[in-house]
């Protein structure tokens, strides 16, 4: 079956690279009209070019601050100027200043962890549930990560902001209902500039083979995730697509 989304409108954050790039190409590909935002006007005009070609018309930029309620609002108002309305929301953007244990984080960049992948999918939501969905309807789909399942010497504020996204996700779909559907995808290690450093010199080749399907991820594998659950899945709402190779259930089983 062909998943299609022909006369859609998607807004992408985080879309000039990485998950939020290839999902924005998908949805092109699918037939939708796009609008991606992100932090540098130079990375947006540059992918917009890079999944644009020959269908421009179909595919525009703004910058915006994921956190700043002044840029989300400017960026929602554009995307319904400019094409119409918003049916699909895909909160993709996201940030991890602090690497270390939890216990000895600094406050600013807690709060900022919290700010950009918590606070901000909720305040994009609400953007675009006011001025267009409430009444229209759509889809939202927040991308978390396997992190919010377990623990991590490491990476405990990062995964404990993607866990509370999961129950943001599920708390949405109960009150946004009938109309919205809210839905979340959560990766495991995905080969890209932002997790590069748990993949680089080798590492991911070592990490892949304790994933049943003996790989790392690919951008390709979350956008056929979001093509479905914005062009199909009709009756699936509040739910985590979990997409890691099988590695999230291999290390609960024989950890």
């Amino acid at each position: 079956m062909e998943l299609r989304l022909d006369d859609k409108v998607a807004l992408i954050t985080g879309g000039s690279r990485g998950i939020g790039l290839e999902i924005a190409r998908y949805y092109l590909d699918a037939g939708a009209k796009v609008m991606i935002t992100s932090r540098k006007a130079e990375g947006c005009e540059a992918a917009a070019a890079d999944i644009g070609n020959g269908r421009e018309e179909r595919v525009q930029w703004r910058t915006g601050n994921t956190g700043s309620e002044e840029d989300a609002e400017a960026v929602v108002n554009a995307t319904i100027e400019e094409f119409g309305g918003v049916d699909i929301l895909v909160n993709n953007a996201a940030t991890n200043p602090y690497a270390g244990p939890l216990i000895d984080i600094d406050i600013p960049r807690w709060e900022k962890t919290m700010q950009v992948n918590v606070t901000a999918p909720l305040m994009w939501t609400q953007k675009c549930w006011t001025k267009h969905m409430k009444d229209n309807g759509g889809c939202i789909i927040n991308l978390s990560s396997v992190g919010a399942f377990r623990t991590n010497q490491i990476l405990g504020a990062y995964d404990i902001s993607k866990s509370a996204l999961i129950h943001q996700t599920e708390q949405l779909a109960a009150e946004m209902g009938p109309g919205v559907r809210v839905n979340a995808i959560a990766p495991g290690l995905i080969k890209t500039d932002f997790a590069r450093a748990l993949w680089e010199d080798g590492r991911g080749d070592v990490i892949a083979q304790n994933y049943p399907l003996k790989r790392l991820g690919e951008t390709s594998d979350i956008a056929e995730a979001a093509v479905y659950l914005a062009a199909g899945a009709s009756w699936v709402t509040g739910q985590v697509i979990t997409l890691d190779g099988g590695g999230l259930q291999a290390f609960t089983d024989f950890a």
